[in-house]
């Protein structure tokens, strides 16, 4: 699921990593037990590729790394890596859906925090044709070194998602019936932004915010 999560109207707090053609980790072992509407087991992993790009090409990868703390809260980790870049976002994940913490940009030493956080999915009950959910959340990033910080951006950011249909779409990974769901984001320091998400109850997302399509899983 990740909300392993690039916000690319946030750019202004991050810098950008330019792609490396780096051999990617194996993936992790087949995971044979259960995994909830919203995928969230310790060990679980997905493997995405942008739309087009060829099988030898350098994938990206989300995986679950287990119980962790963000800014004093229990949160779970998970990592995204892949073409030189290194992620760990901090979720909580509850019967009242997924809430995003903040991140962590390894590469640079940036810390990214969501105050309030951000919604990304409602309860699973909430979900059907014309849900909305969202809200306006503070953003406030800073570089950590060394237990030096500094200051680096902070701004708000108002955020919609709704679902706007179901869909049977072919990815790499295979055929699946998707809910589709809209993202606009308006930040109060620069250009709106709208992306499209598929999700699958039970698979996680098969198309990201960034246009990433599920090549792989470690778990059926």
């Amino acid at each position: 699921m990740k909300r392993y999560l690039l916000f690319a109207v946030l750019g202004s707090l991050l810098a950008a990593c330019a792609p490396q053609t780096s051999t990617p980790a194996p993936t992790n072992p087949l995971y044979t037990g259960p995994v909830g509407f919203y995928p969230a087991a310790v060990g679980l992993d997905w493997v995405y590729q942008p739309q087009g790009a060829a099988p030898t090409d350098p994938p990206y990868r989300v995986s679950v790394l287990g119980p962790s703390t963000f800014n004093g809260q229990p949160a779970l980790r998970f990592r995204f890596s892949g073409r030189g870049q290194e992620r760990y976002y901090y979720r909580v994940i509850s019967n009242a859906g997924v809430q995003l913490l903040g991140f962590e940009e390894a590469i640079t030493n940036s810390v990214v925090r969501f105050t309030p956080p951000m919604q990304e999915y409602p309860a699973p009950s909430a979900f059907a044709i014309g849900a909305r959910w969202g809200g306006v959340t503070q953003v406030d990033s800073q570089i950590v070194v060394g237990g030096k910080i500094t200051p680096l951006a902070s701004g708000s950011l108002e955020y919609t998602y709704q679902v706007v249909g179901r869909s049977n779409v072919s990815v790499p990974a295979g055929d699946f019936q998707v809910w589709r769901i809209a993202l606009n984001l308006k930040p109060s320091k620069g250009d709106p932004q709208t992306y499209e998400i598929w999700f699958v109850p039970g698979v996680g997302e098969v198309r990201t915010q960034e246009g990433l399509l599920l090549v792989d899983r470690n778990f059926k």
